[in-house]
C-alpha cells in the first residue's frame, strides 16, 4: 500500500504524506453494522477533564467488528476492502453462504473475491481463523484472544503480528509485536496473517489540522507554564525546568516503573524490555 504526497505550494504540504487507498473498494459502510458513537471529550461522569488533549474530531460511524470469528465451519466471501475511521487497520466485509454479513479486521494479501473459513476445518491461509492448537509453529498470526471466547484483543492494528513460537502443555508462546513472549491457551482463536496497511507507519500528520481532525488538542510544555500550573513552569527566561521531568501532579514521567503487579504477569515469558 503506497503513500501519496502533495506539491509543496505551502509549508503544511512539503512533507504531509495520506494513504493511497488503492485496496479500498467501497466509501460507504454496510448500514446494518455501523452504529452511533458518541464521545466524551476526554471528560468523566462528571463533567471534569480527565484525559487531557482530546476534543473535537471529524464525526464518526462505528463500525462493528467480528473479533470473536464465531462462525464456524460456514464459508464466506470477501465482498468489499473498506475504510474505518476508527482504527489503523482496513476492515473487510464478509458474505456468509447463509446470508449473514459481518466485518473482520483485513490482513495483508486478502483480496476481494477470497473465500475464508472459520473453525476447525479452516486451512492456514490469511483471513482463516482456527485455534492456537492448530496453527503450525512459526506461523504469523494477528487478532488472538487472551481468554478463549472473549474475542481477539492482541495484534489488531496495521502491519502487526504474533509468532507462535512453541507449545507446551494447555499453553502456546506467542512473540507479541511489542517483543514480549507470552503464554496463550492453546484453545483460542485467532486468525492467520498479519494486519493489512502496513505503511501507516510510514504516514506523517504534516500539519496541525489534521491532528485536529483526529480529535488531538494542542498540548502544551510544563516548562512554558506557571509555578502554579506545573511543577516544571516558572523561571528566568528559557528555563529547562530545574527537575526530572514529571506530570502536573509530580509524578515522575521518565524511569519510574509505572506497571502493576497483575495475576496474568505470570504468563510472561520474557518482557520486551530485558
Amino acid at each position: 500500500m503506497p503513500l501519496r504526497k502533495f506539491r509543496p505550494l505551502t509549508p503544511t504540504q512539503r512533507f504531509r504524506t495520506v494513504s493511497s487507498f488503492e485496496e479500498v473498494t467501497r466509501d460507504r459502510p454496510e448500514p446494518s453494522l455501523v452504529e452511533r458513537m458518541s464521545r466524551t471529550g476526554g471528560r468523566d461522569n462528571h463533567g471534569h477533564i480527565s484525559s487531557w488533549q482530546r476534543g473535537g474530531g471529524h464525526r464518526r460511524l462505528y463500525r462493528k467488528i467480528d473479533f470473536k470469528r464465531d462462525k464456524h465451519g460456514i464459508p464466506a466471501k470477501v465482498a468489499h476492502i473498506e475504510y474505518d475511521p476508527n482504527r489503523t487497520s482496513r476492515i473487510a466485509l464478509l458474505h456468509y453462504a447463509d446470508g449473514e454479513k459481518r466485518y473482520i479486521v483485513a490482513p495483508q494479501q486478502l483480496k476481494v473475491g477470497d473465500t475464508v473459513l472459520s473453525g476447525p476445518n479452516a486451512e492456514v491461509q490469511p483471513g482463516h481463523a482456527m485455534e492456537l492448537a492448530a496453527v503450525p509453529l512459526g506461523t504469523f498470526v494477528y487478532n488472538v484472544e487472551m481468554v478463549p471466547g472473549k474475542g481477539g484483543q492482541i495484534a489488531r492494528s496495521a502491519g502487526t503480528y504474533c509468532q507462535v513460537m512453541a507449545r507446551e502443555g494447555a499453553f502456546a508462546q506467542l512473540r507479541l509485536p511489542s517483543g514480549e513472549i507470552r503464554k496463550v491457551p492453546t484453545n483460542a482463536y485467532c486468525a492467520i496473517g498479519m494486519v493489512g496497511n502496513e505503511d501507516h507507519q510510514n504516514i506523517i500528520i504534516g500539519k496541525a489540522g489534521k491532528s485536529r481532525w483526529l480529535g488531538r488538542r494542542p498540548n502544551v510544555r510544563g516548562v512554558a507554564m506557571n509555578p502554579v500550573d506545573h511543577p516544571m513552569g516558572g523561571g528566568e527566561g528559557k528555563s529547562s525546568g530545574g527537575r526530572h521531568p514529571c506530570s502536573p501532579w509530580g509524578m515522575l514521567a521518565k524511569g519510574k516503573k509505572t506497571r502493576k503487579t497483575k495475576l496474568s504477569d505470570a504468563l510472561i515469558v520474557r518482557r520486551r524490555r530485558k
